[in-house]
């Protein structure tokens, strides 16, 4: 679990060093994709806290919980991917930034200071994959990670 949790820290963390030391900012759909950290690490946390005190069958119900958590995060991932390369059609009202520019003056400014990104749109691409893909495999791994860690307490249940 403590794998889990410093995995899930350092893909969010990753994800907001990109935006905030990057300048990548993020569509909507990439910060939904967010959404799955900011509700699966606390429950990871949790299942920590439950499991250092014995209690390995809550713990693990709240670790299967996770794992529904990340599942989705990955879907979310594969799909944005999946519209990336022009698999299916993504979300036609999704797109970066943070509203009109107030002048033409500050959209020049703007204009070198941030990378917009579309949502239909691989911003960066490492080892082939896009943050959406590299999302969808994290997730998915952390899934993974959650489902051992559940697996694991139900036999310390049987002990």
């Amino acid at each position: 679990m403590t794998v889990l949790l410093l995995g899930g820290l350092a893909v969010i963390a990753t994800a907001w060093g990109f935006q905030l030391i990057g300048g990548y900012d993020p569509c909507e759909l990439c910060l939904e994709q967010r959404v799955p950290y900011y509700v699966g690490l606390p429950l990871t946390v949790l299942a920590l806290v439950l499991a250092s005190k014995g209690r390995h069958g809550p713990a693990a119900l709240v670790l299967l919980l996770t794992v529904a958590v990340f599942a989705y995060g990955s879907g979310l991932g594969v799909y944005q991917a999946g519209a990336e390369w022009d698999f299916w059609q993504g979300p036609t009202d999704c797109g970066g930034g943070s509203g009109a520019p107030k002048s033409a003056a500050s959209m020049l400014e703007n204009l070198g200071g941030y990378r917009i990104v579309s949502c239909t749109e691989a911003a960066l691409r490492v080892l082939g994959l896009s943050f959406a893909g590299w999302n969808a495999v994290a997730s998915a791994g952390l899934a993974l990670l959650a489902l051992i860690g559940a697996v694991s307490l139900r036999g310390a249940i049987k002990e």
